[in-house]
């Protein structure tokens, strides 16, 4: 439990609370098709970072992670440029990982391509792991 837990968004259909912040970037990471952040603090710089850099390993395949709110990114990336990318610690094309955009029509567009990528085999399916309790879609247990 955090000090300032929020609460769940109203407009979710379901919701899944972790006791280990590391669970909850595995089952993050491994059954999403593309990240959209919102601004945020450390958590969410946390979770967009382990996808970055897992993604740059070529840990997981890749998907789009999409930063909304150019006046609050723009910032985090312009240190990034001019810290990271000149003292050799990451390279320039690292920051081609995360996209920065006001346009939702552009966001989507991104979602859609990372999905697409999955459904036609450029990407692979997460296999449901029983020992944590994930069932199939479709099996009784899932809810």
């Amino acid at each position: 439990r955090l000090p300032h837990e929020q609460r769940p968004n109203p407009y979710l259909d379901r919701f899944v609370e972790f006791r280990y912040f590391f669970v909850r970037k595995v089952m993050l990471v491994k059954y999403s098709h593309a990240f959209v952040v919102l601004p945020g603090g450390y958590g969410t710089l946390d979770e967009m970072f382990e996808a970055a850099t897992l993604i740059q390993t070529g840990k997981i395949q890749s998907f789009p992670i999409v930063a909304m709110g150019a006046d609050y990114w723009t910032h985090l990336r312009e240190m990034l440029r001019t810290t990271m990318v000149a003292e050799g610690t990451i390279s320039a094309s690292d920051l081609d990982l995360i996209r920065i955009t006001d346009d939702v029509d552009e966001a989507m567009e991104l979602v859609a391509r990372g999905y697409e990528s999955v459904r036609a085999g450029e990407g692979r399916l997460p296999r449901p792991l029983r020992v944590i309790g994930e069932t199939r879609t479709g099996d009784a247990a899932a809810g």
